[in-house]
């Protein structure tokens, strides 16, 4: 079985985001940076379906793709002690909307065939949430989004995802596209071992124009700020100065 899964570099999630003092963009200089939480959930899934698979006798492969600035290897090499065989980085100028991101990985989709393609449900830096659902679209591939349990028989992986209200359970055909929601899975840590192994392995640099990809800019940022304060609270006597508050005050009734 071969397995695709995708890479995304975002800033740590455990560093606290800077903005530029012209209000222009988030400040990236001297930030930590990771792979996003999610994708780290979707590495580990296709790791586990690989190594259950190799018991089983079936030969697996797990190629990770990153659609980035050269500075994206270090999230591949990380992925690759984590147990990836192989990545290929296609290397872009800067930020990448999601619909070029998904024709970019169609055209890798088209070429490495895989039998399961598994994405986070989304990055923690722009929240998109589009990514998996535009690749599904264009390469005709089924989807199963936000999983928080994945099952494969034979040809059909059952996709278990939380909806409103309960849970629901796909069954889709092989080949198709799972996007990891935070339930699926914990992610473990490469050991030193193998991450002086993933220094050997082999990471594959290509460009949008390999692919015969054209990246165009959709949307343009304006400007990123702050989010309001919180106000400070204030403890009412009676259910009537509540009510007078909500009304007069947050204006919210």
């Amino acid at each position: 079985m071969k397995i695709l899964v995708t890479v995304k570099r975002v800033i740590d999630h455990n560093v606290k985001i800077k903005i530029k003092t012209d209000k222009s963009d988030v400040d990236l200089s001297n930030t930590k940076m990771a792979i996003n939480p999610f994708c780290e959930i979707a590495i580990e899934e296709a790791i586990r379906i690989k190594e259950k698979a190799e018991k089983e006798g079936i030969t697996s492969e797990v190629i990770a793709v990153s659609v980035g600035t050269s500075l994206s290897q270090s999230e591949l090499r990380t992925a690759l002690a984590l147990g990836v065989d192989r990545a290929i980085l296609i290397e872009t100028a800067s930020n990448v909307e999601s619909l070029n991101v998904a024709k970019i990985l169609s055209k890798v989709v088209e070429n490495e065939q895989p039998d399961l393609v598994i994405l986070g449900k989304q990055a923690i830096d722009t929240d998109n949430n589009q990514t998996g659902q535009m690749l599904a679209a264009l390469t005709g591939m089924p989807q199963g989004t936000f999983a928080s349990a994945i099952s494969i028989n034979n040809s059909k992986i059952s996709v278990t995802r939380e909806i409103d209200g309960g849970m629901q359970t796909l069954e889709l055909n092989l080949p198709a596209i799972v996007t990891t929601d935070l339930r699926l899975n914990e992610p473990r840590y490469a050991s030193l071992p193998n991450i002086m192994k993933a220094k050997r392995k082999p990471l594959l640099i290509k460009t949008p124009q390999d692919y015969g990809v054209i990246i165009k800019q959709h949307c343009k940022l304006l400007g990123v700020d702050s989010p309001a304060k919180r106000q400070t609270g204030i403890m009412v006597e009676s259910v009537s100065e509540l009510v007078n508050q909500l009304k007069n005050e947050a204006k919210v009734i």
